[in-house]
Parts: structure tokens; C-alpha cells; sequence
């Protein structure tokens, strides 16, 4: 049997599921483009894209509800200097796809711009194979999908009698998408993606007194339903069950500026808000990021090595294509201390005369691409996590963290730890509740002493939102530790 090369393929499958059913062809989309050209322009594509989600809840032992959707359109898009048009329709059809174009038309040429040539002949993009074509939804049937949430509830609730709620749910996604430039170029990528989460109430009384925490885990990434054995399942439980009890015993967390140990993985957010978005090409094209025009300086601690990588094989944050048909790529943003780049989309790429990265995202037919991180973490180093906790004197131990925010033009940042501790003497004493790390970015960087050699991802449940749009993500960093930081506690 032969099979036909992987980037074919899911052109292939793009080509029958949203060209071939309405009547459009390679014909229309030049068509299209040419009508966008016929004005001053500097680039100019077509995004199609066809996504199916299920999604399924369980709470108090019963599944309460279930979801199926399917959305489907196209956007079309030019770009001339700065100035960006662009028109969407959920239409699939020529005549929709002709009357957007016509009204990207219009845009208003301005500042050295040229001429968009509209390429005769479409080249197909080269791209990668991180995860297989695979419909999710169909991994598992529905009785599967209940019996799995079932499973989750079981599970936690024989954890711990203190157990008093469990909530889980569990999502399936099926998304192709296919983009046309006018440069001729031509990609497509079948995007499988799921995700499992258990939340778990404990409770327990002390002093006559109720008190409740909350607990989380889940994960997933670029396969199939089947990736949640009962193995898989059950550490996700363990980590939300001890989670919730380990908050049940928290103590008010001490505030004022402190040392800061961060555990592995998902503790990366913090580097993906405080540093991350700060490395995204429009911020710096704009110099509006505090690390604009910073190229070749040192902006971190020797031994901070910073990773933007989308080409990390079934994982929630990859690609194969990014949203404008470039191959996703390994970048080195930060390189032992050192800025070496940032993350560009083809526009700010453009205007800052470099090439793109394959970081151009969207979050749906409907929206522009911008410059978005796909995996972001940090390299590991050459200390155990054990000899990190030991070097504080007295400070907090970071493992989990809920909400977050930065503001990237100053770089301070605002976290909440779901699960942290105090630590005195390099012993864990006791855990704390209400710690909040309030720092700047740049500034924690330049403080990192420790890095540890346990350098892990997160489990695959990110998600980034920037300017109203929401894509998947992944982060990750070894345990290390921050020399001073502000702790906001409540004692």
C-alpha cells in the first residue's frame, strides 16, 4: 500500500471536508486572491476551517449535561503596511467566499507598500507530523465517555472520606483548517485535541467549624480518548484529591519580600505570563514590551535558557502549521541569560525585517492572526529539587497556581498559588493559603539562583488569552529557585 505524503494528506482531508462539498476549487481561492490583489496590498490568505467539539460533565455521580457543536467558515485577509483588512463568513459557499474578498478589497493602501502577485501555480508548505489526523470524538462512544467520568468519581471519592464533591468533565475536538496564500502557498493541518479535569471538595470540621478546598487536575493533548487509562486517570485524582486536602490544612500565608522556590510544570505560567507574552513580536515591533530593542542584552540569570516550541510531538501547545501555513519551529528566545528573538506572526515579521516563526495563531476562522506562544518553558539546570528547598532560610515553595495577570509594557505580574508552602531552615513546615507573588518579569529572571534538573511539562491543560482570543498552550520549567520576590499573604 502506498500512502500519500503527510502534508498531501491533510490537504486531502481539508480538500473533502470543505472545498469539495461547496462547490469551491483551486480556481475560486485564486480567484479570490487575485480580487484582493487588485488593490495595493502586502500580503494577502484564506483561512478555512471546519471544527467539531463534544464535551460531557459529571457532578453529584450523575452526567448533568452534554454538548456537541460544529462551526465552520472562512476568513479572508490583506494586509497592506501596518493596516490590516479582514472579513469572515460561516458560509462556505463561492459567492460568500468572492463577497469577503471584495471587501477586503477596499483597504486603504498606505506607506511604501506594493503590489500583491498572485501566484499561478500553488505550492504545497512544508510541515511537520506531530500527532495523527485522528477524529477524537470518535475515540469512545458515549456510553465509554460516561463510564469514564464515572470512573473519575469512583476513584476520588475512595481517596479520602473528607471527599465531599467531585466534578469532571471530559472534551473532544476535531479541527482542520487549510490556508491559501497568495504567494501561492497551500497547507493544512487536522488538529485532534482532548482534555480530562476532575475538581474534588473536601471538607472536615475543626473546632466546630466547617471548612472547605478545593482541589484540581486533568490533563491532555493531540490524541485520542483512549490516552486516559485508568492509570492516566488515576494520578490526575491523586493530584486533585491532594490538593483539596492539603489545603485543609493550610495556614495563612506570610507576606512581605521573600525567597521563592517554584516546583515543576505547570508553575511555568508564571513564566509564560511574566516573560512569554513580553517576547511576542508585536509588543516589540511597538515598543511597548519591556523587553523591546533588548536583542543580544542579558535580561535574565546565567543558565536561564527560555524555549518557545511548537514542534514537541502531541502535545496541547503544538502544530504542525501555524495559522498562516508556516511549519512550526523550536525557538530559542532566551539563551543562558541572553534575548536572542522574539515570536513573530508574518506581519510583524515583516515590518521588523525578520522571518517568521511559526507562531502566527488564531483562535478561529473568525479572528486575525497575532504572534502567540505554542509550548513555552524553561531548560532544566544541574540542582534536585531537594537541595533547592534546602537553601531557604526562610521563604515559600510554590507548586500550583490559579489566576494570574501582567502588564506587559512595565512587566509586573500578579499570581495566586493554589497550593504553596512555608518553608524554614530548608524543612517544609506547613502548607499556606492566600500567597500571592507579585514581582516584574525581568526583574525575577535576573534573580534565579537555583535551576533545577527536573525540568518537566505541564499535563496539557493551558490556555491563553490575548486581545479577546483564546488558543491551547503548554508551559513547563524545572523546580528553581527566585532570590526576592513579594509574597501577598494574609497573616
Amino acid at each position: 500500500m502506498i500512502s500519500r505524503e503527510p502534508t498531501l494528506e491533510r490537504l486531502a482531508i481539508a480538500q473533502q471536508l470543505m472545498l469539495d462539498p461547496f462547490g469551491l476549487s483551486e480556481a475560486t481561492l485564486q480567484k479570490a486572491l487575485a480580487l484582493i490583489g487588485e488593490h495595493q496590498v502586502d500580503d494577502a490568505d484564506l483561512y478555512f476551517q471546519t471544527t467539531r467539539h463534544e464535551g460531557w460533565s459529571l457532578e453529584e455521580g450523575i452526567v448533568k449535561s452534554g454538548s456537541f457543536s460544529i462551526d465552520q467558515g472562512v476568513g479572508v485577509r490583506a494586509v497592506a503596511g501596518e493596516k490590516t483588512a479582514f472579513a469572515y463568513s460561516d458560509s462556505l459557499d463561492t459567492e460568500s467566499l468572492l463577497e469577503a474578498a471584495r471587501t477586503v478589497r477596499t483597504i486603504a493602501a498606505a506607506g511604501q507598500n506594493r503590489r500583491v502577485k498572485v501566484a499561478r501555480k500553488p505550492r504545497t508548505a512544508s510541515s511537520r507530523v506531530l500527532y495523527a489526523p485522528t477524529d477524537p470524538i470518535g475515540s469512545l462512544d458515549s456510553a465509554q465517555k460516561v463510564a469514564l467520568l464515572e470512573k473519575v468519581e469512583k476513584l476520588a471519592r475512595a481517596k479520602d472520606p473528607r471527599v465531599a464533591q467531585v466534578m469532571a468533565s471530559v472534551g473532544a475536538e476535531y479541527d482542520v483548517v487549510m490556508v491559501a496564500r497568495a504567494d501561492g502557498t497551500r497547507a493544512a493541518d487536522v488538529r485532534p485535541l482532548v482534555r480530562l479535569n476532575v475538581t474534588v471538595i473536601a471538607e472536615q470540621t475543626v473546632a466546630g467549624e466547617l471548612r472547605r478546598e478545593v482541589g484540581s487536575g486533568g490533563g491532555g493533548g493531540r490524541f485520542g480518548l483512549a490516552y486516559f487509562t485508568d492509570e492516566m486517570i488515576s494520578t490526575y485524582v491523586d493530584h486533585a484529591v491532594h490538593a483539596a486536602l492539603t489545603n485543609l490544612e493550610s495556614r495563612p500565608a506570610p507576606a512581605g519580600e521573600m525567597p521563592v522556590v517554584l516546583g515543576p510544570g505547570w508553575p511555568g505560567v508564571l513564566l509564560h505570563e511574566a516573560v512569554g507574552h513580553g517576547l511576542e513580536g508585536d509588543f516589540n515591533r511597538k515598543g511597548s514590551s519591556t523587553f523591546a530593542g533588548r536583542i543580544g542584552q542579558r535580561v535574565a540569570s546565567k543558565g536561564v535558557t527560555v524555549l518557545d516550541d511548537g514542534t514537541i510531538p502531541d502535545r496541547r501547545g503544538s502544530l504542525n502549521i501555524d495559522d498562516e501555513g508556516h511549519a512550526s519551529q523550536r525557538n530559542v528566545l532566551i539563551e543562558d541569560g541572553i534575548l536572542k528573538g522574539y515570536i513573530q506572526d508574518s506581519l510583524n515579521a515583516r515590518l521588523m525585517g525578520v522571518k517568521p516563526t511559526g507562531n502566527g495563531r488564531r483562535e478561529s476562522y473568525a479572528h486575525l492572526p497575532m504572534p502567540r506562544m505554542t509550548n513555552t518553558y524553561m531548560l532544566g539546570g544541574q540542582r534536585s529539587k531537594e537541595e533547592i528547598i534546602a537553601s531557604l532560610k526562610r521563604g515559600v515553595y510554590a507548586t500550583n497556581f490559579g489566576g494570574g495577570q501582567v502588564d506587559i509594557t512595565s512587566g509586573k505580574f500578579v499570581f495566586s498559588a493554589s497550593e504553596a508552602y512555608w518553608v524554614e531552615n530548608g524543612k517544609i513546615l506547613y502548607p499556606v493559603k492566600g500567597a500571592t507573588l507579585i514581582g516584574n518579569g525581568p526583574e525575577a529572571m535576573n534573580r534565579v539562583s537555583l535551576i533545577g534538573n527536573d525540568m518537566a511539562l505541564d499535563t496539557g491543560v493551558g490556555v491563553c488569552g490575548k486581545e479577546g482570543q483564546s488558543v491551547p498552550v503548554g508551559v513547563g520549567q524545572p523546580t528553581l529557585r527566585i532570590d526576592k520576590l513579594t509574597v501577598g499573604g494574609t497573616a
